[in-house]
């Protein structure tokens, strides 16, 4: 998923022209990918890769929930939509989700955690990820860890016991469970939080899609601290 890590960095600073910039060359680019994507898909059967992913197989096409909505991808056209409205998904959650297909070898979560330096070549880049992830958020809750918790759950996170004062559990894909975890500062004591991801994650994405589902969680949790709740 070549590139797709410095273009979650680049939303968040530069200049306005820039990052406007690149997001049209980036585009571009993943058009390309997208097709590629699709040729490589097609050589496989529905049932073989929803099993690899956890969907549901409803005729030629599968179904499995993203971020809380469920999405449904037909064979061979490998247009995903959303159930809800019947819209097309976005050109980004698009090459997302045909690589999340591609990549995945259908191994199980393996209920532990790991950082993203742990992920297969993350620690190249795990200053830069935990710039616009974890540090976002450790600014916005660090004085603040009941709204954290709020806007974790407003989110569709679950508590979760003994990784940090304050961690929660979400599951942007079936085989991709994420931690958001917050250790709150004080005075003497600067706030520090990260996005940990299940030790097998790499078996179903590459770690720039990981980097990219970081990214999501971070504005989601963010968004959902708004006056507009997200």
């Amino acid at each position: 998923m070549p590139g797709l890590t410095d273009r979650a960095a680049e939303e968040t600073s530069g200049p306005a022209g820039r990052v406007a910039e690149a997001q049209r060359t980036w585009e571009a680019a993943l058009q390309a990918q997208v097709e590629r994507l699709r040729g490589d898909l097609r050589s496989r059967m529905p049932d073989e890769a929803a099993a690899c992913i956890g969907a549901r197989v409803r005729g030629a096409a599968l179904r499995w929930p993203y971020w809380g909505r469920e999405v449904e991808i037909d064979w061979p056209a490998l247009q995903p939509t959303w159930v809800d409205d019947g819209r097309p998904c976005s050109p980004f959650d698009t090459a997302m989700l045909l690589y999340h297909l591609r990549a995945s070898d259908g191994i199980l979560p393996a209920g532990t955690w790991i950082g993203y330096r742990d992920l297969p070549n993350g620690a190249f880049y795990h200053q830069s990820f935990t710039g616009y992830t974890g540090h976002r958020w450790a600014e916005a809750f660090g004085t603040r860890p009941e709204a954290f918790a709020a806007a974790a759950e407003r989110v569709g996170g679950e508590p979760v016991v003994g990784l940090a004062p304050h961690a929660y559990r979400f599951v942007p894909l079936p085989r991709i469970p994420l931690a958001a975890c917050l250790w709150p500062g004080d005075e003497d004591l600067r706030a520090q939080a990260a996005v940990l991801f299940d030790a097998h994650a790499g078996h179903h994405l590459p770690t720039d899609g990981l980097a990219l589902l970081g990214s999501g969680l971070t504005g989601r949790l963010l968004r959902a601290d708004s006056p507009a709740g997200g």
